[in-house]
């Protein structure tokens, strides 16, 4: 006859001589907390040229200060600004679908759209300007500009890495 049930011995506190499935009440281990793997809420990601050389604000002489490196810092993928954000993209997404009833974006959409979206991301730029703008609106100048579409892509590239945003690591 074949068996319709489990052994007894497989399950927790069955009181059976082997292991099983499942460790018995009487074995403890020391288990890790969680919550140590948490990453920061923020990265700073110091920028590099189109030559990919880290840029530096020019000193009063007009060699680099290493002391004033060129970068933003960016909300991670952990946290709430994050996910309004990622929120928002798809919404706009969604919306240009149905009142264009189209799914491909072109390419300028597409620069827009991620202008906007790493524009939603970013909390801090250091040392950059463009035009007396501030803020949001010098946020999406910066990363709408095709002529300097690396800063944009290097922002992209650090923001889409949870690793960059793990207490231990670097500046990136």
């Amino acid at each position: 006859p074949v068996a319709t049930t489990w052994p007894r011995s497989l399950f927790r506190g069955s009181g059976g001589a082997g292991y099983g499935l499942f460790k018995t009440p009487r074995e403890r281990k020391i288990l890790m907390d969680i919550r140590k793997l948490a990453v920061e809420e923020t990265a700073f990601v110091h920028l590099h040229d189109a030559s990919d050389e880290l840029l530096y604000e020019p000193a009063a002489d007009g060699t680099p200060d290493q002391a004033k490196a060129v970068g933003v810092t960016v909300y991670g993928p952990g946290t709430k600004i994050y996910a309004r954000a990622k929120a928002a993209q798809q919404t706009r997404m969604l919306a240009r679908m149905r009142s264009k009833g189209k799914v491909t974006l072109t390419a300028e959409e597409t620069a827009e759209e991620d202008a906007v979206f790493l524009a939603d991301c970013t909390k801090s730029f250091h040392y950059i300007e463009r035009d007396g703008l501030e803020g949001e609106a010098l946020f999406k100048a910066v990363f709408a500009d095709k002529t300097i579409g690396f800063i944009g892509e290097q922002v992209a590239a650090k923001l889409g890495n949870w690793a960059n945003f793990t207490k231990g690591s670097p500046k990136t």
